[in-house]
C-alpha cells in the first residue's frame, strides 16, 4: 500500500465539492519532454555491455516492461505501449556500476525492475530506454541478533526462511511476498503484513542501512542509514539504484492464523470494525488485522465452508498467548470463530494463511474472477470512526465492496482502506474519491503514475535534493515523480549531442 500520510484531506475540511478532473494529466511517454532523446542505435550500448545478460526479444521486452498496474483500467490503457528497448540482468553491485556507468555517458534512460509486484507501474518505462533487473543478486549476505542484510533483489520469502533457522522473523513484508524483493518493497511499499505489530517501513528503527549506486559516467556508491533511508524509501527507484539494505528483524513468533465471522448488516460491519479497532488499540499481540464484507466470500472458494456466504469477515494473526482474550473480545462483539490455526496446520488443511486473504491480495483474488473490479486506497483519520464506514456501506451497495486494514503508524493507530470498487469509467472514479474525501478521509489514488499523485500528495524535497546528487542527469525512471524537471538534469559529458540535450529551465 502506497499511502505516506493520515491527516484529512483540504477538501474534506472545507466540506466543499469542488471540480475536479476526472484523472490527472498523465506524465508524458516522449523522451524529449524529460528532456531526453530516445536511443535509435543500441550498437554500442550492447557493445558495452557484453558479458552480461542482455535480453532484446521484444516478448521477453514486453513483459520485463510490465508490473501489476493493470489493477487499474486507467494506467493499463496509458502504458500499454511503454516497454523496454533492452533489459540487462545484474548480479553484483559491480554489475549494476558498469550498468549505471553506461547508461550516464550514453544519456541512456533507465529503469530498474525487480519482482515486479506493483500496482503503480513504478517498474514500467515510460520513454523506453534500458530496464536492469535485479532478481539474480539475491543473496542473503548478514544474518545477526536484530537484523539481516541482504542483495536488493533477494526475495522477502527467502529471506524470512533464512533467518527462520536461527529463531528471527521479518518484521513486515507485503502480501506478495513471495515473489516482491526487498529493494522492490523499500522503493515502492510502504507497510503490510506487519505493520499491526511494528509499524510502517519509515517508523523508526525498521529500515536500517542501504548502499545505492548513482548514474554517472563515474558511479559512485553511497551508504545511507536510519532516517537518511527516508531519501530513497518510496520513491519508485527515481533517485539512486538500490544493491544492499538492512532491515531489523523480530524474535520469530508461531502467529495464529483467524478467520470470525460476523452477521451481514451493515451493523455487523460495524460490530466487526469495532473488535478490529479494540485488538489494535489495546495490548493483544497481532501481527495482522484485516476486515472485509461480505461480499467477498465468493472470491475466496479455499474457504467454502469457513467464510459462509452473506457474513462479513475479519482475517488476523495473533500471538497463541493473545488467542483467548482475541477470542472473548470478538464473541463480545457477535463473532463467531471460524478456525484458529498456526501456519503448518493452515497449510496442511489446504487453506491460505491469513496473509493472502489481506491488503491488495484481496483485490487480486476478485480480480481473477471479475476483471469489472478495480480499487481505491484510503487512509481514516483517526481516531477511527468506524461509523463513517458503516455509512459508506449502506451509500454505494453493490459498487463498492468494504476492505479496512488495521495498523500502527508512529506509534499510533492507523486504519485504511482498500476498497473494492465497480469501474464505472474515469469520472466516476473522480466522484467516488470526492464522496470519500467529504467523509474526510484521504484517498491515494492507484491509477497514476506519479509519487506524488498517487501517494506523498505532495514532492519530498529531500528525495529531490537526493536526487540531484544520485541521478544528476535525469535518467532514472523519467516521469515518475513530478518533483524533477528537465531543466534540472546536468549536462552530459557526451563526445557528441546525438542522445542527449536537456533543455534550459
Amino acid at each position: 500500500m502506497n499511502t505516506d500520510a493520515l491527516p484529512a484531506s483540504p477538501l474534506a475540511a472545507s466540506g466543499a465539492l469542488t471540480a475536479r478532473p476526472a484523472l490527472p494529466e498523465p506524465p508524458s511517454t516522449r523522451a524529449a519532454d524529460h528532456g531526453l532523446r530516445s536511443v535509435t542505435d543500441w550498437a554500442p550500448i550492447d557493445a558495452e555491455l557484453q558479458g552480461l545478460e542482455l535480453i532484446s526479444a521484444p516478448g521477453a521486452l514486453r513483459a520485463l516492461s510490465r508490473d501489476f498496474h493493470w489493477y487499474s483500467p486507467v494506467l493499463q490503457a496509458q502504458l500499454a505501449d511503454c516497454r523496454a528497448g533492452r533489459v540487462v540482468r545484474v548480479s553484483t553491485e559491480e554489475d549494476v556500476l558498469r550498468v549505471a556507468g553506461v547508461a550516464a555517458r550514453h544519456g541512456l534512460p533507465l529503469t530498474v525492475r525487480a519482482g515486479g509486484t506493483g500496482n503503480y507501474g513504478q517498474c514500467v518505462p515510460l520513454v523506453g530506454g534500458l530496464v536492469m533487473d535485479v532478481t539474480p543478486m539475491m543473496r542473503v549476505l548478514e544474518i545477526a541478533p536484530g537484523r539481516v542484510r541482504a542483495q536488493a533483489g533477494a526475495r522477502l520469502a527467502d529471506i524470512e526462511a533464512a533467518v527462520r533457522e536461527g529463531g528471527q522473523a521479518l518484521r513486515l513484508w507485503p502480501s506478495t511476498w513471495r515473489v516482491a524483493t526487498l529493494g522492490g518493497f523499500i522503493c515502492g511499499g510502504f507497510g503490510g503484513i506487519g505493520s499491526t505489530e511494528h509499524g510502517v517501513l519509515r517508523d523508526p528503527g525498521n529500515l536500517l542501512r542501504c548502499r545505492v549506486v548513482t548514474v554517472e559516467a563515474e558511479p559512485r556508491v553511497i551508504e545511507l542509514q536510519g532516517e537518511e533511508i527516508q531519501q530513497v524509501h518510496h520513491a519508485y527507484g527515481t533517485n539512486g539504484i538500490l544493491t544492499e539494505v538492512e532491515v531489523a528483524l523480530a524474535p520469530a513468533t508461531d502467529w495464529v492464523h483467524v478467520l470470525v465471522h460476523f452477521e451481514g448488516s451493515p451493523s455487523g460491519y460495524r460490530q466487526l470494525l469495532d473488535s478490529a479497532q479494540r485488538s489494535v488499540c489495546g495490548a493483544l499481540r497481532a501481527f495482522l488485522m484485516s476486515a472485509v464484507d461480505a461480499r467477498f466470500a465468493p472470491y475466496y472458494p479455499a474457504l467454502t465452508g469457513h467464510f459462509p456466504a452473506g457474513r462479513h469477515a475479519l482475517f488476523a494473526m495473533v500471538a497463541p498467548e493473545a488467542l483467548a482474550d482475541f477470542d472473548a473480545l470478538v464473541r463480545a462483539q457477535g463473532g463467531v470463530l471460524s478456525f484458529a490455526l498456526n501456519e503448518a496446520a493452515l497449510l496442511a488443511a489446504g487453506l491460505p494463511p491469513a496473509w493472502e486473504c489481506a491488503y491488495n491480495h484481496t483485490t487480486l483474488q476478485a480480480l481473477k474472477a471479475d476483471r469489472g473490479w478495480t480499487y481505491l486506497q484510503v487512509a481514516y483519520p483517526q481516531p477511527f470512526d468506524p461509523a463513517v464506514v458503516q455509512r459508506q456501506l449502506q451509500r454505494w451497495g453493490d459498487e463498492v465492496l468494504q476492505h479496512q486494514e488495521f495498523a500502527r503508524m508512529g506509534g499510533a493507530p492507523a486504519t485504511f482502506g482498500l476498497l473494492l470498487v465497480r469501474w464505472r469509467g474515469a469520472q466516476r472514479q473522480a466522484e467516488l474519491i470526492e464522496e470519500i474525501e467529504r467523509d474526510g478521509c484521504t484517498v491515494f489514488n492507484p491509477h497514476v503514475v506519479s509519487i506524488e499523485e498517487g501517494g506523498m500528495k505532495t514532492i519530498d524535497a529531500a528525495q529531490i535534493a537526493f536526487k540531484r546528487r544520485a541521478d544528476p542527469h535525469g535518467l532514472l525512471n523519467p516521469g515518475k515523480t513530478r518533483g524533477w524537471l528537465p531543466g534540472m538534469a546536468r549536462a552530459l559529458p557526451l563526445a557528441s549531442d546525438k542522445l542527449h540535450s536537456p533543455p534550459s529551465a
